[in-house]
């Protein structure tokens, strides 16, 4: 995503049909996109089930680490106790490298690994799954998969989405973001869509979800151009908590103020921490989430 396209965190204007339920009829009421009231005889019909508001999740700060101020960050993840980081190229910022490589966490530098023809692709997300790398770019649909230990490109992709922001995997298949409230889990071998999933907040599509990271079986995102990052109910969609990291921004943009925006969640499976940064932050900090 080019830094300068700011979209705030809106609803899209779709229609919320509600429902109601007559049990002594067994008839249910419902609405449509024209306004018409139709009616049905349904003895099956049941309420769906209550939606739980989000919570706000508090957080630790256990270290902080450098960052390379040049990295524009789109995906951020450990790997076997190594921190790996993908970066994309906006034309507007020279500096700026599509790029996947090691991060050393004494130094903030990143170790290039891959690099992309910035006059071809917008590097994005990526993931390692069963030994193979696989990054997402951002508006050509195409992705790459190379061997994680040698870093050699083993083959190009094609995805159904029109944009490819964040990507991370459940272990069996690939899960990538593209912006709006939609996420795609894919056949890492296939590619083929598997099933999407609509993330909601309370009954409204929630939109922007930039980088992913699945921990135990929850999905955290990324919303594009906020200070937050959302926890996500993988079996309904319905974000579960928000961890509102407003204060590390600021904190941030004090410090080193052409920082953009929040970035990058890397889960420490042994610390049980996570890794937060953002797109050309002077900083990586290590986070605990409090129950």
């Amino acid at each position: 995503m080019k830094y300068f396209i700011y979209l705030s965190i809106k609803i899209r204007n779709k229609f919320l049909c509600y429902f109601a339920i007559v049990l002594s009829a067994g008839i249910v009421t419902a609405c449509n996109n024209d306004n018409k009231e139709t009616t049905q005889s349904d003895t099956t019909a049941q309420a769906p089930p209550p939606v739980v508001s989000p919570v706000n999740l508090n957080y630790e700060v256990v270290n902080t680490f450098p960052h390379d101020t040049s990295a524009f960050t789109e995906g951020f993840l450990l790997h076997q106790g190594q921190l790996y980081e993908s970066t994309g190229s906006p034309t507007e910022m020279s500096q700026t490298r599509s790029l996947i490589g090691t991060v050393d966490l004494k130094t903030g530098k990143i170790d290039k690994k891959i690099e992309l023809d910035r006059s071809k692709y917008f590097g994005e997300g990526m993931v390692i799954l069963n030994d193979k790398i696989y990054q997402l770019t951002y508006t050509t649909k195409v992705g790459f998969v190379y061997d994680a230990k040698t870093f050699k490109k083993l083959q190009e992709f094609t995805f159904p989405n029109q944009e490819g922001w964040g990507l991370t995997t459940d272990g069996t298949h690939l899960i990538m973001s593209d912006g709006t409230s939609q996420l795609t889990y894919l056949d890492p071998t296939t590619f083929k869509t598997i099933k999407t999933l609509q993330v909601k907040f309370n009954y409204d599509p929630l939109v922007n979800l930039n980088e992913l990271e699945y921990i135990k079986g929850v999905i955290y995102a990324n919303i594009y151009t906020t200070n937050s990052i959302v926890r996500i109910d993988e079996a309904t969609g319905q974000a579960t908590g928000i961890l509102d990291l407003t204060a590390l921004t600021n904190q941030v943009k004090s410090k080193y103020p052409p920082a953009l925006e929040l970035n990058g969640i890397a889960f420490n499976p042994t610390a049980g921490t996570i890794y937060v940064t953002g797109k050309l932050w002077p900083s990586i900090f290590e986070l605990k989430i409090k129950a």
